[in-house]
């Protein structure tokens, strides 16, 4: 078990955008409250429609941030993952209106942008992903990526104003067992550090890491030197870049000597989820068709039940009358039962077709 956790981030302008003279768009923020130690970083989007990026990811990491701190314990042990990404990006609207509204702006899309976190506490981690970027373990074995780049064939990603940005969010859940630290960083370091092809994470990453080992204040100093020289400095048109860190301290080390440097492609197919889901699609309507079918059955079955006249019994002698009972105040209260479940049934039939003919089109 780690001794302690000292966190870090870096975020460096790029030269693109210092020879366009336009400001910084990438975004980084550590920090560690309530027993919770968080790095979050974002890279608003690129382009003209995108005008507010640079608001949108500052936003983005600190609203973040705070939500993790504040509630670790709720967003790691809710099991329903959908509800906690759906409220992380209703949190950050809330938050854009604001920037919105004191900013005058005409859409959300003005403030664009990516999404990577990490936080621990004692020894649950939460990781969060959203876009390009690169979130990478460094245990004693080496190097691997925990969440791999967002991207398109085109090369476009998404971001956080996307109306579906929660189903395309990655939330996971684990624990910091043998790793000795976490890497976050934006494209601007992704492209330099990790190859696609083949999932290979540069060892480097490494040595930037422990550049944290001497304390926060060290790491970032250092961390910085490095993308201005090695990263932003490699190009006239390098991107703005953001680096993070979380190290547990007490634990060991990679040796970088004995990491590899190159691996083989990863295996081609021509097979892709598309293609996956399409094939379900007549069988899913004829399952919906069955499932529709049984459930209306059986609630006719109910109501010809509740409407059978009840068999005639002797009188007791010197009773008082029981109350009368109609047939039909029954089956209602039977139908009022069962056709919200009937109507359910059916709807989550059609959600599941819905959502193969969205991925089909």
């Amino acid at each position: 078990m780690y001794s302690g956790i000292t966190v870090g981030c870096v975020t460096t302008i790029g030269n693109k955008h210092i020879n366009r003279q336009v400001p910084c768009e990438d975004a980084s923020f550590a920090m560690q409250k309530n027993g919770v130690s968080v790095v979050c970083i974002a890279d608003g989007a690129g382009g003209k429609k995108y005008t507010h990026a640079r608001f949108g990811s500052a936003c983005a990491v600190k609203t973040i941030s705070e939500i993790l701190a504040d509630h670790f314990d709720a967003l790691y042990s809710e099991n329903r993952e959908a509800a906690v990404r759906s409220y992380l990006m209703a949190k950050i609207r809330i938050e854009f209106a604001d920037i919105i509204a004191e900013k005058e702006l005409d859409t959300l899309d003005q403030l664009s942008c990516t999404l990577l976190f990490v936080a621990v506490k004692d020894r649950r981690m939460i990781i969060g992903h959203l876009g390009d970027g690169l979130v990478v373990r460094i245990s004693p074995s080496g190097l691997s990526p925990f969440s791999m780049p967002q991207n398109e064939k085109d090369g476009t990603t998404f971001f956080i104003t996307a109306g579906h940005a929660a189903d395309y969010m990655r939330f996971i859940k684990t624990t910091v067992d043998d790793c000795h630290a976490v890497a976050l960083m934006t494209d601007g370091v992704q492209d330099n550090v990790y190859d696609e092809d083949s999932g290979l994470v540069k060892p480097v990453v490494a040595k930037m890491t422990e550049t944290f080992a001497e304390g926060r204040e060290k790491g970032e100093e250092q961390i910085k030197e490095i993308l201005e020289k090695y990263i932003v400095g490699s190009s006239n048109v390098s991107d703005d870049s953001s680096f993070g860190v979380l190290l547990f301290e007490g634990t060991p080390a990679p040796d970088v000597s004995s990491l590899e440097s190159s691996a083989g492609k990863f295996g081609t197919s021509d097979e892709n989820f598309k293609s996956v889901a399409m094939s379900i699609k007549e069988d899913l309507i004829k399952a919906s068709e069955i499932i529709s079918s049984a459930a209306s059955k059986s609630e006719e079955g109910k109501e010809e039940e509740a409407n059978k006249e009840p068999e005639s019994e002797p009188v007791p002698e010197k009773t008082e009358p029981e109350p009368a009972i109609d047939p039909s105040d029954v089956a209602v209260k039977s139908s009022k039962f069962n056709i919200p479940a009937l109507i359910f049934g059916i709807a989550c039939i059609i959600e599941l077709i819905i959502i193969v003919l969205l991925l089909v089109f």
